[in-house]
C-alpha cells in the first residue's frame, strides 16, 4: 500500500523545494535567508541548491510548477507573498495535480493497480470512480460473507447457480456492475464462491438489475434465488413487495413490465415455462444489504 502523500513527499517536496530554493537564491538571498522563509536547516537548503537531491524530472520540467516558483519567489522577495500564502498556493497546486493529474500519474505507477480503474482520478475525492468501484467490490464481498454464514441458503441457488451483484451509480452495462466470477453454487450444502468479485463478471443478474434500474427501481444490488412461494411470502412479511413478470418474454420487456405494475417491487418472479427455470431476483439497495435480507427470511 502506497498513499499519495507519499509521492508528494518523495516525489514532489524534494523537486518544488529545489526549484524553489535556486529561484530564491538567484534573486540574491542568502541560504540563511532560504532556509528561514522555507521552514528548513541551511544544509538542507545547501543540498538542494547545489543538487544532492533526487528531483522528479517530469515535475521539474511542468510548466505549472515553474510558474509557481516563479511568482512564489518574487513574491517572498519582493515582500507582497507572506510565507503563509507561498504555502497556501503551493497546497492549491498540490491538490490540482492529484486530481488526475501528474501526481495522480505517479501514484498510479507507484501503484499499478489503480490503473485497473482507468481515466483519470482524484484519490482524495470521496465521489472518485476508484473509490466508488471498490466500495461496490466490497460490498460485493461482504454480502457473500453473509450468504456463506447463513444456514440454508445454498438450498435456495438454483441449478444455473446464483450470483449477487452490485451496480456502480452511474451504470450502463455489465462493466459496471461487480459480481463473481462464474456463479454462486451448492457444494453439498454449502456455498461455494469460485473468486473473488469483479466487474463485468455477470451477465445475466447483472442484466436483470440493470434491467430493473432502467425501468425506474433506485436498487443497486441484485441476487437471483430459485422461485419458492414459502420464501417469497416470507420476504412480503418483510415489508418486501413481490411482483411476477413473464417468464417467456425478453427479460428486458418483462420486467419493465411488471414494474410498470408495481414500481415499488424488490422481489422479481418467474414461476418457470418450457425449458426455464423458477427463478426469483431480489433487489436492495447494495449487494451486502440484499444478502443480508435474505438471511434475515431464511
Amino acid at each position: 500500500m502506497r498513499f499519495i502523500e507519499e509521492v508528494i513527499v518523495e516525489e514532489f517536496l524534494p523537486t518544488y523545494r529545489s526549484l524553489l530554493a535556486e529561484a530564491l537564491r538567484e534573486r540574491g538571498l542568502t541560504q540563511s535567508e532560504v532556509a528561514d522563509l522555507l521552514g528548513l536547516s541551511q544544509s538542507a537548503v545547501s543540498k538542494y541548491v547545489h543538487g544532492d537531491v533526487a528531483t522528479n524530472a517530469r515535475l521539474e520540467t511542468d510548466e505549472r510548477v515553474l510558474d509557481l516558483v516563479e511568482r512564489l519567489a518574487d513574491g517572498l522577495v519582493d515582500g507582497s507573498m507572506t510565507p503563509v500564502q507561498a504555502l497556501v498556493e503551493t497546497e492549491v497546486l498540490v491538490r490540482q495535480l492529484e486530481g488526475g493529474d501528474v501526481l495522480a500519474q505517479l501514484h498510479q505507477e507507484a501503484v499499478p493497480e489503480l490503473a485497473d480503474h482507468g481515466g483519470a482520478f482524484d484519490v482524495h475525492d470521496p465521489d472518485s470512480s476508484v473509490r466508488t468501484a471498490e466500495r461496490a467490490l466490497a460490498s460485493v464481498r461482504r454480502g457473500l460473507t453473509v450468504l456463506e454464514n447463513t444456514g440454508g441458503f445454498a438450498r435456495h441457488i438454483p441449478a444455473v447457480g446464483s450470483n449477487l451483484v452490485e451496480a456502480l451509480p452511474g451504470a450502463d452495462g455489465i462493466d459496471d456492475v461487480a459480481a463473481v466470477p462464474g456463479r454462486l453454487i451448492d457444494l453439498k450444502g454449502r456455498v461455494e464462491v469460485p473468486a473473488e468479485p469483479e466487474f463485468g463478471a455477470s451477465e445475466h443478474v447483472a442484466n436483470v438489475l440493470l434491467a430493473a434500474r432502467a425501468a425506474g427501481s433506485d436498487a443497486r444490488g441484485a441476487i437471483n434465488v430459485s422461485y419458492d412461494p414459502v420464501l417469497v411470502e416470507g420476504l412480503e412479511s418483510a415489508g418486501q413487495v413481490a411482483v411476477e413478470f413473464d417468464a417467456e418474454a425478453d427479460i428486458a420487456d418483462g420486467i419493465a413490465d411488471a414494474l410498470s405494475a408495481r414500481p415499488e417491487a424488490t422481489v422479481l418472479y418467474q414461476t418457470g415455462g418450457f425449458g426455464i427455470e423458477p427463478v426469483a431476483y431480489v433487489l436492495g439497495t447494495d449487494a451486502h444489504a440484499t444478502a443480508e435480507l435474505l438471511r434475515d427470511v431464511l
